[in-house]
């Protein structure tokens, strides 16, 4: 079996600001912004990856969640425990002082960790988890 992911989704707050955090910062491609069914779907990719789509939706797109599905959403979100995405660079450093540099929240400055690679983290606008990891070689 040959199995490839395609896409993943990611839960946002505001599609605008996530939107403009994916592309203008991490320097996404917009794959699909296109609305149907009385909702917006928008997906982004890595320029490196660009058949692996990484869906945008605000909890309140989520079809079939209850009132009470959503707020759930809303406050694993706020606590940044929802969304992880682990990226890996070939420059840890580098991609730690661009991303800061734009103002985003860090959450680990670059580090050596013990099971191999240097990495750092950020949050998104959403408060999801970005971590970029730098193999480190022996």
């Amino acid at each position: 079996m040959d199995l490839t992911l395609s896409y993943c989704t990611l839960a946002v707050h505001d599609l605008g600001e996530a939107l403009g955090f994916y592309r203008h910062v991490l320097g996404f491609q917009v794959r699909d912004d296109i609305e149907f069914e009385g909702m917006r779907w928008v997906s982004v990719s890595p320029l490196s990856q660009p058949d692996l789509q990484i869906v945008l939706i605000p909890p309140d797109t989520v079809r079939g969640a209850s009132p009470a599905d959503r707020q759930a959403i809303e406050d694993l979100m706020a606590n940044g425990l929802l969304g992880r995405l682990v990226f890996e660079t070939d420059n840890c450093d580098a991609t730690f002082e661009h991303i800061e540099a734009t103002g985003a929240d860090v959450m680990q400055e670059p580090i050596n960790q013990p099971h191999g690679v240097r990495d750092c983290a950020f949050t998104d606008p959403s408060g999801n988890i970005l971590r970029f990891t730098q193999p480190r070689h022996q």
